[in-house]
């Protein structure tokens, strides 16, 4: 976040990324200033303030209250001079820069012109207490960039730090950065992989739910591509490197989200463009204040004309804007970061506090998007403990996600119960003896292939059913589908407590929509559709001038989250497209953090405007006061830096929210 009073307002385009690297000096029209801390201790980034500090008391002291005979003339100068050079040069030289670059009027142009003014006609300490509290400013900006970016950056980079790989037929632990393309990782099951690649095993099943939205894990076959995120299920896979680890989806998130301070809010814009046209004018006025009064005032006097002028330009100074505004803007960033709520741009902040409605997708939003097994119903007349104890056992001999859930369901699998003759049926289930009476696990089609008779009409079940039979008879079934969120009930409440309404398009059949959308009191609901046709849904909407907030996943879900006014990607590793075409990202795939990202949308918005109008409000009163000879420096200072002070305190104030 650069801050400067006329910089030109980058092209405001929604999907146009900037490739400045963290904590860089984004140069913008010849004027380049970083505001990242470059790896500085608080006390090294105050130290200059606090030696300039030092000394200006101690002058002020021998000024006022001392009042040594030695501390006059050029010694009183050369002390003041000491004071002012810590916290000052930076400045200048930021000035000379600027103006090398032909960017005369800028805040760094006016501090010091009217710094080494208020040195030109011997008032030392005011202008030391200038610079003084600018630089001050300056800190506690850097301060607050530097936080919200390292909240993003411990937020995106769960990588694993370290990866197993395969070195001449013997494992070998490694920095998962020193990785290098064609190396190949060994994946235990339970481990997330830390890299692109291509999967070297047979097939291996992978948890994809944050990248993909799917509800059942993804299998994988040999020469498919696995990414960085994906979590390994079952036995142990090995996954050739065909992406270098500053090259992956990780990295790219990484790289988008640090970026977002390109994309500037509408408030910010006006502020820059206001800053390039107002500055200049603040200096004609100040030279006008300082030669006109000689043709109509009788005994113009050049000192003090020049001392009014010399307040006029610091109390004109729009650094309280051109400091707080962005600043309110990145802290809103910085706060929603450490949220698991990643924004790609300062806009998005204003555009997301704006929104009317809010449309889901179903499966991986409001959904766990992982199996669970919802209801077993097992036959009065069979043993439900028995029989699903021998599910369980049966299941553990099948690598499909099916056997997780009911694992997770049932515990412990009795390994003691002797089962013979396993026998998996493709695409029907599993089969096997037990004690000599045959087991049957899978689906209708396998009761059927086996003439076995049951009285239950399975079409009208809306979720996964597994079927079991037991010694030729109908034991029971298991359903198994996806779960509501624990938090989805309380997301939809809250957005309609902000008086925001909630769609849900889904591609799920429209029984399960809408037994999940009267669950959660969700306004309209509509399943069944392809991706053209939720973006047809969204059109809809749009139609009628309200505006809308996409919550997806999927690639599926990209041509409708880039049509809608803020694309929100839920599942901060979502598929390449969306991530890259959503405007928000939700890192820890919770719903509840769609109204907390609206709410510290609207939060942002109110700081930002307080933020104006107390400089706006400040500065008029002052400059009244200046004009009429009422106010000296002291007032100056305040009036600016005093008010950038608390318009930037004001703006990390954000970062300590609770949402």
């Amino acid at each position: 976040m650069e801050k400067c009073c006329n910089t030109t307002p980058e092209k405001e385009t929604k999907r146009h990324q900037h490739n400045h690297s963290e904590g860089d000096g984004h140069d913008h029209d010849g004027h380049d200033h970083s505001h990242d801390s470059g790896g500085q201790t608080i006390f090294q980034m105050f130290l200059p303030a606090i030696i300039s500090f030092v000394v200006l008391l101690l002058g002020i002291a021998f000024d006022n209250y001392i009042k040594p005979t030695w501390f006059t003339g050029w010694v009183r100068l050369v002390w003041f001079l000491a004071a002012y050079i810590p916290v000052g040069f930076p400045v200048l030289k930021d000035a000379y820069k600027s103006i090398i670059k032909g960017d005369v009027f800028s805040e760094f142009f006016l501090m010091s012109i009217a710094t080494i003014g208020a040195f030109a006609i011997g008032e030392y300490p005011e202008g030391v207490a200038v610079m003084l509290f600018y630089a001050v400013g300056e800190v506690f900006q850097s301060m607050a960039v530097t936080r919200a970016k390292g909240n993003i950056k411990a937020l995106l980079d769960q990588r694993p730090d370290e990866v197993t790989i395969i070195e001449n037929n013997q494992p070998k632990t490694m920095k998962a950065k020193e990785t290098k393309v064609g190396n190949i990782i060994q994946l235990k099951p339970g481990e997330k992989l830390a890299l692109d690649g291509e999967l070297l095993s047979d097939s291996a099943s992978f948890n994809t739910a944050a990248l993909t939205g799917e509800s059942k894990p993804d299998t994988k076959n040999k020469g498919e591509v696995v990414l960085a995120g994906m979590i390994n299920m079952n036995s142990i896979a090995l996954v050739k490197v065909t992406t270098a680890y500053e090259d992956s989806k990780l990295s790219k998130i990484l790289e988008l989200v640090q970026n977002a301070t390109a994309q500037k809010a509408p408030t910010e814009l006006f502020i820059r463009k206001f800053a390039k046209v107002y500055t200049p004018i603040v200096v004609l006025l100040a030279i006008g204040i300082t030669f006109l009064p000689y043709f109509f005032v009788s005994d113009y006097q050049f000192r003090d004309w020049l001392y009014r002028a010399l307040i006029f330009l610091v109390i004109s100074c729009p650094c309280a804007l051109v400091i707080s505004i962005p600043l309110g803007y990145f802290g809103g960033i910085g706060a929603a970061s450490r949220n698991g709520i990643l924004f790609k741009g300062s806009n998005f902040l204003d555009s997301i506090a704006e929104i009317q409605n809010v449309v889901m997708d179903k499966t991986g939003t409001m959904t766990e998007g992982v199996f669970k097994v919802q209801e077993v119903s097992i036959s009065s007349e069979f043993n439900k403990d028995e029989i699903m104890q021998l599910v369980n056992l049966l299941e553990s001999k099948s690598t499909h996600p099916v056997a997780t859930a009911i694992h997770n369901y049932v515990g412990d699998i009795n390994y003691s119960i002797p089962m013979e003759n396993v026998e998996e049926i493709a695409g029907h289930g599993l089969k096997a003896t037990v004690n000599g009476k045959e087991l049957l696990v899978g689906n209708f089609k396998l009761m059927d292939k086996f003439n076995i008779s049951y009285d239950i009409n399975h079409a009208n079940i809306v979720y996964t059913l597994i079927a079991v039979a037991y010694d030729k008879k109908f034991a029971g079934y298991i359903t198994i589908a996806d779960s509501i969120k624990a938090d989805a009930k309380e997301t939809v409440d809250n957005l309609h407590k902000m008086g925001v309404k909630a769609t849900m398009l889904s591609g799920d059949k429209g029984t399960v929509v809408k037994y999940v959308a009267d669950q959660l009191g969700i306004d309209n609901a509509f399943g069944d559709l392809l991706p053209e046709d939720k973006v047809n849904k969204v059109k809809e909407i749009k139609a009628k001038n309200q505006t809308v907030a996409f919550v997806g996943d999927g690639v599926n879900d990209a041509p409708v989250v880039a049509l809608s006014d803020v694309g929100i990607a839920m599942g901060g590793l979502g598929s390449d497209a969306t991530i890259e075409t959503a405007d928000v990202v939700i890192q820890d795939d919770k719903p509840s953090k769609i109204p907390m990202a609206i709410n510290i949308g609207k939060k942002t918005k109110k700081i930002v405007w307080q933020n104006i109008i107390l400089a706006f409000a400040v500065k008029a009163v002052v400059l009244v006061l200046g004009a009429g000879g009422l106010a000296t420096m002291w007032e100056a200072v305040f009036a600016d830096v005093g008010v950038a002070l608390l318009a930037i305190l004001n703006a990390v104030r954000i970062q300590r929210m609770k949402f």
